[in-house]
C-alpha cells in the first residue's frame, strides 16, 4: 500500500511552489503526495494523510500567518505523523545561515510554533527584482545592500541548491 503524503505550501513569489514540484518529483515514485496551497487546505481533513509535509517562505522576516494558523488547528493530528516542514529564504545563501540549526528564521518559527517537525530544512530563495512591486523591489534590495547581496533591480537571482531539496525528499521518504 502506497503511503499518502500531504505537501503543503505558503508561498509569496512562487519559489517555495518550485520547491515543493520539486520535492514531490522525488516522493511521488513510492507514494501518493498531493501538493495543496495551505490557503486551499484550512478546515479539510488531515487525518487522511499518512505523512505531511509544510512548505513556507519568508518574507520581510516574517512566515505568513496561514503557516502558523494550520499548525494550530491541525497540532494534535500533525502529533500522530511523520512530518516534516522547510522555510525558504533568502538569509539562506549564507553559507552559515543555510541549516536548520542556524538560520533564524527557522529557530523563530519552531520556538513561535511550538511544532517538532521529524525533518526540518532550510532552503535559499530566488529574487526576482522585475516581479515585485515598486515598494518591494526597493525595500529587497536594500536588504541586499544591507546584507551583501544582489542589487541589479534588472537582475533575477536564484539561490536555491536543487540538490539539498532532493536530498531533503529522499530522506524523508
Amino acid at each position: 500500500m502506497n503511503t499518502k503524503i500531504l505537501l503543503t505550501y505558503s508561498t509569496t513569489d512562487g519559489q517555495t511552489i518550485a520547491i515543493c514540484e520539486t520535492i514531490k518529483s522525488v516522493l511521488i515514485v513510492n507514494n501518493l503526495v498531493d501538493l495543496i496551497p495551505i490557503s486551499e487546505f484550512q478546515k479539510k481533513e488531515l487525518k487522511i494523510y499518512d505523512q505531511v509535509i509544510v512548505g513556507a517562505s519568508i518574507r520581510y522576516g516574517k512566515h505568513k500567518q496561514e503557516v502558523y494558523d494550520f499548525i494550530k488547528t491541525y497540532q494534535n493530528d500533525l502529533k500522530t505523523k511523520k512530518t516534516g516542514f522547510f522555510s525558504v529564504n533568502v538569509v539562506a545563501r549564507k553559507p552559515n545561515k543555510n541549516t536548520p540549526v542556524t538560520n533564524p528564521y527557522m529557530k523563530k518559527f519552531l520556538e513561535i510554533s511550538n511544532w517538532e517537525p521529524d525533518y526540518l530544512a532550510v532552503f535559499a530563495g530566488k529574487i526576482d527584482y522585475k516581479k515585485y512591486s515598486f515598494i518591494d523591489r526597493h525595500l529587497i534590495r536594500l536588504i541586499m545592500f544591507i546584507t551583501k547581496g544582489p542589487t541589479d533591480l534588472k537582475g533575477v537571482f536564484e539561490f536555491t541548491d536543487w540538490q539539498n531539496v532532493k536530498n531533503f525528499a529522499s530522506q524523508f521518504s
